[in-house]
């Protein structure tokens, strides 16, 4: 049985625009998140992301920016006793980045936050783990 390609191409833009729409609302959650805490969408970002000590470029990759990009939240979150700079246990040339106690409780506000209005929230948990394990699929390199 012969696939109709102007099913599949339809489909594949239908995925595509929801996909963009959907990226969009996330990123309005997390700016209103970082208004309700004062701080800067990145900042938000960064701060979800760091659930383990990990290096600055490790960091970009997450936050999908430019290391320099990253660097310069990172500092910003120096400054204000978040996150401190310690030597990598087996790279020389690295720094990780780890949590200050201020910091994994500025975390801790920060998750609360985004999973308190979250726009899964009209999902079940179990499609909301369909749809993990979907997009998981997706963006692994095969």
């Amino acid at each position: 049985m012969a696939r109709d390609p102007s099913a599949s191409s339809q489909i594949d833009l239908d995925v595509r625009r929801l996909v963009h729409q959907f990226a969009q609302t996330l990123d309005v959650h997390v700016r209103r998140v970082a208004e309700e805490l004062g701080r800067t969408a990145s900042q938000v970002v960064a701060l979800r992301e760091l659930s383990e000590p990990i290096t600055a470029r490790e960091l970009a990759t997450r936050m999908s920016c430019e290391a320099s990009n990253a660097t310069f939240v990172l500092d910003k979150l120096e400054q204000q006793g978040l996150i401190e700079r310690k030597p990598h246990p087996t790279d020389r040339r690295a720094k990780q980045i780890v949590l200050t106690p201020s910091g994994r409780r500025s975390r801790a506000t920060v998750l609360k936050h985004l999973s308190a209005r979250s726009p899964l929230i009209p999902l079940t948990k179990a499609q909301q783990e369909t749809l993990r394990d979907l997009l998981q699929a997706l963006v692994t390199p095969h």
